[in-house]
């Protein structure tokens, strides 16, 4: 198998989920540290524009979107499973409610004045303010954001939600973890590491339990890659062959061949362009090229992102 590349940060939410599929799929993989916040040169280089955070490299490959990072890890080593039957479908509706709606009141009642001030507390002055304008320009005035008192409110419902689905069983839906208990667990993540703010769990501690049990299934077996290296393996790669057209799903009246651009619906709205070479009815695929790059493929999932035949 092609060395697995995830591009990520430490305190990145989203990546503690990527890690922990990672880690119970038992796969080795390769780690590169990006920056938190733009300018991100070396990620723009290989995604086109996507600047959001991890991505998955596999060769000359990028997986943008942990939904769509799952599924491919999935397909690469499908033990343990993240969609375990019967429950696969409830555990994919469970995961994007998770993702979104639980992950927004978490970060809403995590970053409270409190919960910041503690997670910029060794920064300099100024990195707070630049953390707050950059992650300003992702959403661009297009999502709504949850007030603190409205997200205590929603996050404490949230919470014992999900503890009445622990009453009887270790997992959200069962005897095992799968990709519902990694989209639920990384926002809770984010809060517990912030002594400030996170007692919020303690009010359900069958979801302390739980997520003592995910935490227990580790991060895998990582070595540390650097972005200089993960382009050259891009630039020495050569894409995966792309899908047919019989497997093309034509939701736009958009041919394959054409050149277009993808970005996501409400949050990191920056674009990626290319030529659509694959649309199935689960993800799109673009091809670019660059000098340092040579020629790459970048996939998005359909869910959650807008695609558009590019003006001109």
């Amino acid at each position: 198998m092609t060395d697995l590349i995830l591009h990520h940060y430490p305190t990145s939410p989203f990546s503690e989920k990527v890690r922990l599929i990672l880690g119970v799929k038992k796969l080795p993989w390769k780690s590169v540290f990006i920056p938190p916040i733009m300018p991100k040169p070396e990620v723009l280089e290989l995604t086109g524009g996507y600047r959001k955070t991890p991505f998955l490299q596999i060769g000359a490959d990028m997986y943008c979107d942990s939904a769509l990072i799952a599924d491919v890890l999935e397909h690469l080593q499908p033990q343990a499973t993240l969609y375990p039957e019967p429950e696969k479908g409830l555990s994919r509706i469970l995961s994007q409610w998770a993702d979104t709606t639980l992950f927004w009141a978490a970060m809403a009642w995590s970053l409270q004045p409190k919960g910041a001030a503690e997670v910029f507390a060794n920064a300099p002055p100024e990195a707070a303010k630049a953390f707050g304008e950059d992650r300003g320009k992702m959403s661009a005035g297009n999502m709504t954001r949850l007030r603190p008192a409205d997200a205590t409110s929603a996050y404490k419902s949230y919470l014992r939600r999900l503890s009445d689905m622990l009453d009887d069983k270790p997992f959200l839906l069962g005897e095992v973890p799968c990709i519902a208990d990694f989209s639920a667990y990384h926002p809770l993540w984010y809060t517990r590491r912030i002594e400030a703010v996170k007692g919020i769990l303690d009010l359900t501690p069958a979801v302390v339990d739980w997520m003592d049990r995910i935490a227990a299934i580790g991060h895998g077996h990582p070595a540390k890659f650097s972005a200089a290296e993960a382009i050259a393996v891009a630039q020495a790669a050569t894409p995966m062959t792309v899908l047919t057209d019989s497997t093309f799903q034509d939701d736009h009246g958009i041919p394959l061949g054409s050149q277009v651009t993808v970005r996501a619906e409400s949050f990191g709205l920056e674009e990626t362009a290319g030529q659509l070479v694959a649309a199935t009815r689960t993800h799109y695929t673009l091809a670019r090229s660059s000098e340092r790059t040579g020629t790459v493929h970048v996939h998005f999932p359909r869910i959650g992102y807008v695609l558009r035949k590019a003006e001109g």
